[in-house]
């Protein structure tokens, strides 16, 4: 398995193979960079098809943390982790725990909080081995509401920018309906938007249904759905070059992380008029919830760079109009800078 010359190692100061025989704990920690502070990211609780595909995956996320972290202003660098877990072996409390020891024998260079797969319930054993976590119920708690505020606000900027109407006058599909997508759901439908919904759960559609009045769609079709906006919020490679000719909305903006396959389908989507939020900035609401502790950055302060996400998203789809380049290409050049890449 390749690092260096990994497509997507882009310079990653540390990437870390943890493993624990009494446990099971299969993980790999990347931290990508920490000129801006200690890396903070989540860890990722998935049934990946090889190791390499792991790998992948925290590859991009880390970098995404990256670049998340600096365009909103927080002092924080980007890692992430992924757990490898299979039918035979889910996660279980002695993981966390051993994924825990992983992490403090990395000194507090890589901070640790929830991602897919991952809960609260889980950061607290992990926090029984290590200081060096953020997310669990000793500290600020579930940082979903956060990140599925930032994504709504984000949705109603971009609307506003591309089709000059507010989210009471829009359509959207909402594709995934775990923690995030279903609050994104309630607010938007609070708010008066019009919404299909998908996952590969039933009981997560009938809930969000019943809860909502939203429209079904089939999780493979959600991409087609003839709406204003699609909002992914599932896994990331959704969108690609199959996928991109298919897609009906004007606006994709979701919470997923890693949307794009390629950093080549951001200019697919802009050659089709379609508006791409960026994924890492528009579902930084997360990462801005579990940065006060590690930070000491106050309530009040923490929740102004929340409500901040639509500014600097607008400032990312005016670079991109001014240099006549892909949003994705823009927000890029603004983390870049502000790291001093």
């Amino acid at each position: 398995m390749e690092l260096f010359d990994h497509p997507d190692f882009d310079g990653h100061e540390q990437v870390v193979f943890a493993h624990d025989s009494n446990s099971g704990l299969r993980a790999i920690i990347a931290v990508h960079d920490t000129r801006l502070g200690p890396a903070l990211g989540g860890c990722r609780i998935w049934r990946y098809s090889s190791d390499g595909e792991a790998l992948t995956d925290v590859l991009r996320l880390s970098r995404g943390m990256s670049y998340k972290a600096a365009l909103a202003d927080l002092p924080l660098g980007g890692g992430k982790s992924v757990m490898l877990v299979t039918g035979d072996r889910p996660k279980t409390p002695a993981m966390m725990q051993a994924l825990g020891s992983a992490i403090d024998r990395l000194g507090g260079r890589y901070i640790a909080a929830e991602d897919v797969g991952a809960t609260v319930a889980d950061m607290d054993q992990v926090a029984t081995r290590t200081g060096h976590v953020s997310g669990n119920s000793g500290g600020v708690g579930d940082p979903s509401p956060w990140t599925a505020r930032g994504v709504f606000l984000s949705i109603e900027a971009a609307a506003r920018h591309r089709l000059g109407r507010g989210v009471g006058d829009l359509s959207v599909s909402v594709s995934g309906l775990g923690s995030v997508g279903g609050q994104l759901c309630r607010m938007l439908a609070e708010a008066g938007a019009r919404l299909v919904v998908s996952d590969v759960r039933a009981e997560a559609v009938a809930a969000v249904v019943a809860a909502t009045g939203a429209g079904r769609e089939a999780p493979e079709a959600a991409h087609r759905a003839a709406v204003d906006v699609f909002a992914p919020c599932a896994l990331g490679a959704v969108l690609n070059s199959r996928t991109i000719p298919e897609i009906s909305a004007k606006i994709v903006c979701g919470a997923a992380n890693n949307q794009l396959s390629a950093s080549s389908d951001d200019a697919l989507l802009a050659d089709r008029e379609i508006l791409y939020a960026p994924d890492y900035l528009v579902n930084v609401g997360g990462l801005i919830s579990v940065s006060r502790p590690p930070t000491g950055i106050g309530d009040a302060a923490a929740k102004a760079k929340l409500e901040a996400i639509p500014a600097t998203l607008l400032s990312v789809f005016e670079k991109a109009d001014a240099e006549s380049i892909a949003p994705g290409a823009a927000a890029d050049a603004l983390a870049r800078g502000r790291l001093g890449m």
